[in-house]
């Protein structure tokens, strides 16, 4: 993947952002900062597999927002405002993000120097009214009656039909983000791997692929072979898992529990690849930790077996009637909206969004083998359904076709102990949710000075709430199962 950096004036990058979205083939990565002094904005062009990089100098605190222009940026901005005071004029519904009432007034993780808040007003939370004859609202959470992550959602409705669904999210924040510019880069991925801990694998090549641009460092064909065997059983592991749910939700029980079985079976590839069912401390900064070679056979053979049995739940699953009128037309997202608000993954692709890292940019052995973007064009439940089914068969596929052609040699190399000064580490994988991103920068000591994550679920959250809309209270569950998103992964 080439890189560009550029530095781009406060007065254009708004104007610039747009002229750049005008192409389909591009699209908004992530908007941060490094201490609260500039704007980092990551735009990619998925034709010519190039990430730019624009660096825009602030002269205060406070900058013209982009999400009246480019609705995208509107979770981007609440967090660069909770994180580092940076204030966005104009934007349409500027609440926090991630930083609640308890928080001090004058706490901004990410920017001592900012200028401190004196007023506890603006942690106060205001939920968007919704009025007119019989509007009624029901709140929901942070305290589920599942065993789920916390989140608060807020429907307004009329009778039994959803108007408005606001989400509140924030609740398990964690501080990740910085916590990785504090450790030794040596012990990050740990904490990378923390981050949603259903994406184990995802997030630990990730942080290994910035780690080794940072050290310049090129590992070996077999590590990268490896290292999407490891992605590949961690997407089918969590598709089976939410297609379970999505069963479930409908009250389809025999098919719901023969996914949590399958579920197992794909949890025992993970440990048969790397020692742990959910795949913790294998993938590393140089390659993985331990050679699998003498267990591919055994991932080969299981995987084989595997897709058959999905084969036939899956044919009962889909083709029943039952489970056609429950999904079909419910939780739908058009392809325009699903562009302007930049959905990735399961959700793009269920709405036409023909993006997958995988292809667009390929990490790992995704270069070295056929990758096929599944998509649909419903937009609904059903089609995210449809998204999973066929993104398992492609990466049992793959499993079988890498280890096929897996490569002799080392499935490691020795990496250097100091981070190449004044340098960019970057890092986009197509993780089982979508587009997740990485990105570091050092200063001139060769130290991580900022480290930023943005997980899939950042983008999608709002195509959850777009999807409720004119459904009805009772189709919330499903429609929330079907997109799948990750709490902790949004509440770094």
């Amino acid at each position: 993947m080439k890189i560009a950096f550029e530095e781009v004036a406060l007065n254009e990058r708004t104007s610039k952002l747009k002229e750049w979205l005008v192409e389909p083939e591009r699209r908004l990565g992530h908007i941060t900062s490094i201490d609260g002094k500039q704007l980092i904005t990551l735009v990619l062009d998925t034709k010519n597999n190039s990430a730019h990089i624009w660096k825009t100098d602030l002269d205060g605190n406070s900058y013209g927002s982009i999400t009246p222009n480019i609705p995208q940026g509107h979770w981007l901005e609440r967090t660069l405002w909770d994180m580092f005071g940076l204030f966005p004029e104009g934007h349409p519904r500027l609440k926090h993000n991630l930083l609640h009432e308890p928080y001090p007034v004058d706490f901004l993780p990410l920017n001592d120097s900012a200028p401190q808040e004196k007023s506890q007003d603006h942690r106060n939370y205001h939920p968007m009214p919704v009025e007119g004859d019989g509007i009624f609202e029901i709140p929901v959470g942070p305290i589920h009656a599942g065993i789920i992550e916390p989140g608060h959602f807020r429907f307004s409705c009329l009778g039994e039909i959803i108007f408005n669904l606001e989400i509140r999210l924030g609740y398990v924040h964690r501080g990740v983000e910085k916590r990785l510019t504090e450790i030794p880069w040596k012990n990050q991925r740990f904490v990378a791997e923390a981050a949603a801990t259903d994406t184990v694998a995802a997030n630990a090549l990730a942080n290994s692929i910035v780690l080794e641009s940072l050290l310049d460092v090129e590992i070996t064909p077999k590590a990268k072979f490896i290292r999407s065997i490891s992605l590949e059983i961690e997407r089918i592991a969590m598709h089976l898992a939410d297609l379970g749910g999505l069963a479930g939700d409908i009250g389809f029980l025999a098919v719901s529990t023969s996914f949590a079985r399958l579920r197992g079976n794909a949890l025992r590839l993970g440990e048969l690849m790397a020692g742990t069912r959910f795949q913790r401390a294998f993938i590393c900064p140089g390659g993985v930790v331990s050679d699998p070679t003498s267990r591919l056979i055994d991932i080969q053979k299981l995987s084989r077996s595997l897709k058959k049995e999905i084969d036939s739940v899956v044919d009962f699953f889909l083709n029943n009637q039952g489970t056609r009128d429950r999904m079909e037309n419910i939780g739908k997202v058009s392809h325009k909206l699903a562009g302007d608000f930049g959905l990735v993954g399961i959700a793009g692709r269920a709405s036409g969004i023909a993006y997958d890292a995988r292809r667009h940019f390929p990490h790992g052995a995704y270069d070295e083998i056929k990758t096929q973007i599944s998509l649909e064009t419903g937009g609904d439940v059903l089609s995210r359904a449809k998204v999973r089914v066929k993104e398992l068969e492609y990466s049992l596929q793959m499993i079988d076709e890498l280890i096929e052609k897996m490569p002799s040699g080392d499935f490691t190399v020795t990496v250097p102990e100091k981070l190449s000064a004044n340098k960019i580490g970057l890092a986009i994988v197509e993780a089982h949710r979508g587009e997740l991103i990485h990105l570091a920068f050092t200063d001139g000591d060769g130290k991580i000075n900022r480290y930023a994550i943005k997980d899939p679920s950042v983008n999608n959250w709002t195509g959850l709430a777009i999807a409720v809309r004119k459904n009805l209270v009772a189709d919330f569950p499903l429609c929330n199962k079907s997109f799948s998103l990750s709490y902790s992964g949004h509440d770094l």
